[in-house]
C-alpha cells in the first residue's frame, strides 16, 4: 500500500482552452452520474472511466464512494485506483475524494470491529461516529479554516448534505515546518468529525457537494478553478 503523502503543491499550468478536463474514477462504487452531472454544470469536461491513462492525464481526478469502507477499498484496489491516486499526487496532479472516496484516503477504516487498510495518504482512522442518531443524514454546517480554497466565497453557516455513519474523529497529522499544513474543515454530529481536507493537490469532502445545491456547486467551481 502507498505511504503517507504530504507535500506542498507547485502552481498548476492551467487547463486546455480554459475548460478543466476531469475524470470521475469508475471503480464500481459511488455516485458516478450525479458527480458527473454536477461537475459538468460547474463547467468541467467530464469523463467517467476506469482507464488509467485517461485518469492520469486529466486535469483533475474525482474519487467518489458510497457504502462500506472495505467494499470501496476492494473495488479501488481491483481497478488500480490506489496507484492512480498515488502517481497523480507524486506529480502534483489534483485529486478530489468525496464521501467514502475521502475516507479511503486515510490509513485504515474500522467497521464492526474489523480493520481495513486504506490508501494511507493521510494518517488517521475512519470509525463509527458516536451519536444518538445514525446515519448522519441531511444538511449540516461546517467550520472551514481561513485560507480555504474549497470554501472561498461560501458564507459561514452554509449547509452541506451528508450521508454517513463513519468518519475521522481525530486529525492525526502533525504540523511540519517543511510543508504548508493541511487545511482541515470540521462538522459536528454527536461529536466533531473531519468534514473536508485540503492538502496541496489532494482535497476531499465527507459531505456530497454534488447533492449540496448551490453551495456544493460553488465548492466544485472553486476546485475546478484551482486546476
Amino acid at each position: 500500500m502507498t505511504g503517507s503523502w504530504v507535500r506542498e503543491r507547485e502552481p498548476a499550468a492551467g487547463s486546455l482552452n480554459g475548460v478543466a478536463r476531469v475524470v470521475v474514477l469508475d471503480y464500481g462504487s459511488g455516485n458516478l452520474r450525479s458527480a458527473e452531472r454536477a461537475l459538468q454544470r460547474a463547467g468541467a469536461d467530464v469523463e467517467v472511466t476506469a482507464d488509467h491513462r485517461a485518469a492520469m492525464e486529466a486535469d483533475g481526478l474525482v474519487v467518489p464512494g458510497v457504502g462500506a469502507f472495505a467494499a470501496c477499498m476492494d473495488g479501488l484496489l481491483a481497478a488500480g485506483g490506489d496507484k492512480i491516486i498515488d502517481h497523480r499526487l507524486a506529480g502534483d496532479r489534483p485529486v478530489l475524494g468525496i464521501c467514502v472516496g475521502m475516507q479511503v484516503l486515510f490509513d485504515r477504516g474500522v467497521e464492526h470491529g474489523v480493520p481495513t487498510e486504506g490508501c494511507g495518504q493521510w494518517p488517521g482512522v475512519v470509525e463509527r461516529i458516536e451519536a444518538d442518531v445514525l446515519p448522519h443524514m441531511g444538511w449540516n454546517t461546517v467550520q472551514a479554516p481561513e485560507g480555504s480554497t474549497l470554501f472561498a466565497g461560501i458564507e459561514p453557516g452554509t449547509r452541506f448534505y451528508f450521508v454517513h455513519s463513519f468518519g475521522v474523529r481525530k486529525w492525526e497529522l502533525a504540523a511540519s515546518e517543511a510543508v504548508a499544513p493541511p487545511l482541515v474543515t470540521w462538522a459536528e454530529h454527536g461529536e466533531p468529525f473531519v468534514a473536508a481536507v485540503e492538502n496541496g493537490p489532494l482535497s476531499a469532502t465527507q459531505f456530497h457537494p454534488e447533492k449540496s445545491g448551490e453551495a456544493g456547486a460553488r465548492l466544485l467551481r472553486n476546485w475546478l478553478g484551482s486546476l
